[in-house]
């Protein structure tokens, strides 16, 4: 399926990939499109082949199988920075699984010390899981997306003691922030997870609204045509309606389009005039 996905990403998007041995042989599948593939040898680790991947203009990095701790790690570099977006393959049977094995191969190639650290890292750099499963019968297919939402930590502290005007009051105050922190620090969640896409009775079922910060970069990241596609999409299945952008015209007067349609005429895009009203 990975081979298969090169096919939808933007030629313009360049391709730098990172194997342990070549696998997806994606020069030969796809010869016209800007791909850099490396692998690691005795005298040049994958590390290094990481490090002089960053500095070609790279757009696109793909790790062929996350097998490894030392992979893992790449994984982890190559979707924090020198990309717009990373693609990997694990085989880890259920989404938890899938951040427990990332989280432990981060502390046991020596990344980080602390779980939650590690944890908090690989929740960062996971926006979709495609999971394919082979049945019995060896048939192969998408059994579901799960989108991962990182747990925003919110700063829920009073300082209500200081109205309090006796000890026992005061007590009670601090005894509350106490176990907000003790909460926080034993039992904080990290993400959450939610399918997106569910195969069930033999036909794709959406089961869940993909959150509304992975809808504004997906729509940051396509061009116009895409965009009115994605939004017809959201709206005949989630309801969500595209948000509009504001124009100001030759005269000052405020107009409004949707995100990624068409508009008659020339509109300009830029600071509200002196006397135009505000809204």
């Amino acid at each position: 399926m990975l081979m298969a996905m090169i096919e939808n990403i933007y030629e313009t998007m360049n391709l730098r990939i990172t194997e342990t041995a070549f696998e997806l042989h994606l020069r030969k599948i796809y010869p016209t499109r800007n791909i850099l593939s490396m692998r690691e040898t005795e005298t040049v680790s994958g590390q290094d082949c990481l490090d002089v991947q960053k500095k070609t203009d790279g757009s696109v990095n793909i790790i062929g199988e996350v097998a490894t701790d030392p992979v893992a790690s790449w994984m982890i570099q190559s979707a924090q920075v020198a990309s717009k977006f990373t693609l990997f393959t694990h085989h880890a049977k259920t989404f938890p699984d899938l951040v427990t094995a990332l989280r432990n191969s981060m502390l046991r190639a020596g990344v980080f010390k602390d779980e939650r650290t590690a944890e908090e890292q690989v929740v960062s750099v996971l926006n979709f899981d495609i999971h394919l499963v082979k049945d019995f019968r060896g048939r192969r297919y998408i059994e579901r997306v799960t989108e991962c939402i990182p747990v925003e930590e919110k700063n829920e502290y009073t300082f209500d003691h200081r109205k309090e005007k006796t000890m026992e009051g005061k007590m009670d105050k601090f005894i509350d922030n106490a176990t907000i922190y003790f909460t926080k620090t034993t039992n904080r969640e990290l993400y959450k997870y939610r399918n997106i896409l569910e195969y069930q009775d033999g036909n794709y079922v959406l089961t869940n609204p993909i959150s509304d910060k992975n809808i504004r970069e997906m729509r940051n990241n396509m061009d116009d045509s895409d965009i009115d596609g994605f939004n017809d999409f959201l709206e005949r299945n989630w309801g969500i309606k595209a948000p509009k952008e504001i124009y100001y015209g030759e005269d000052g007067e405020v107009e409004t389009t949707s995100v990624g349609s068409q508009t008659e005429g020339p509109k300009k895009r830029g600071r509200k005039p002196k006397n135009a009203t505000q809204v």
